[in-house]
């Protein structure tokens, strides 16, 4: 993994925004109507607020970062967001509550100036199922902004893994400048020119990937698509031997067309 030039002199404080914005789409096949909800059901309660602010935790911890405040909630009839402020700064022991298992910040005014809008975390989620072709898919939006030394790019690996992801879209951008000590602007402090620089190569083996990357304004967007179907992963409360092998090659059918069309943006198979 490139690392952050440990060489590098600022003038002041690091003002460089770097914002990761990840998404993952995990499909499934729920023959009935009742399945379709079931599986809502289910993804609900896998990936319901108490475990997202787990994962978003985790993502705190492996970027180097520190949480000040923990917001969450559980939507009807499904759903749910987090969203942390998070520090480049240490936190105090005093000023966290282990309640609950989680980390909630008695925040300080101290503590959070200059965080509040540019180092956070967010995470929402979306099921929802087509209405003809038993085709159900999960959508998971994740943010990462971290501003100073800090980078999200070190969270990839632990984000893909945490979910069921047959589909990945990630931007990364950094905004802003920063002054070396002898004041020239800094529109960076870390090299980069690929997402895929930071995802780790057996992941990566895993999966077709693009990037469409913008140099010149430090933009990078990467997808990435599941290449094999392992069918029984994707049937819910259905195993593959109660289905024909015709009816077999047509779910895989549908579950490959619903992931291209996500690839690419459009629908293809109209």
């Amino acid at each position: 993994m490139i690392g952050l030039n440990e060489k590098l002199r600022l003038y002041g404080f690091n003002n460089l925004t770097k914002t990761l914005s990840f998404n993952i789409y995990d499909i499934c096949y729920a023959k009935s109507a009742r399945e379709q909800q079931d599986y809502i059901k289910y993804i609900d309660e896998q990936y319901n607020s108490e475990r997202l602010t787990k994962i978003l935790c985790d993502v705190t911890e492996t970027i180097g970062a520190h949480v000040l405040n923990i917001s969450k909630q559980d939507y009807e009839p499904q759903g749910a967001s987090v969203t942390l402020l998070v520090s480049e700064d240490h936190v105090s022991d005093e000023d966290m509550d282990e309640s609950c298992n989680m980390r909630n910040i008695r925040s300080r005014g101290q503590d959070i100036a200059g965080h509040l809008d540019k180092s956070h975390l967010t995470v929402h989620t979306y099921p929802e199922f087509h209405p003809d072709n038993a085709i159900a898919t999960f959508r998971v939006d994740i943010d990462v902004s971290t501003c100073g030394e800090i980078t999200p790019l070190k969270s990839l690996d632990y984000l893909i893994g945490s979910f069921d992801s047959d589909i990945i879209t990630i931007d990364y951008r950094v905004r802003g400048f920063t002054r070396d000590e002898k004041g020239k602007k800094l529109f960076a402090d870390h090299k980069i020119t690929s997402i895929q620089d930071y995802i780790a190569a057996e992941t990566l083996e895993r999966y077709d990937a693009i990037d469409v990357n913008v140099y010149q304004s430090n933009i990078f967007h990467t997808k990435m698509m599941i290449k094999e179907i392992f069918l029984q992963n994707y049937l819910f409360n259905t195993d593959t031997y109660e289905l024909a092998p015709k009816r077999r090659l047509e779910i895989n059918d549908l579950l490959r067309r619903e992931m291209i069309e996500i690839f690419s943006g459009m629908n293809i198979f109209e």
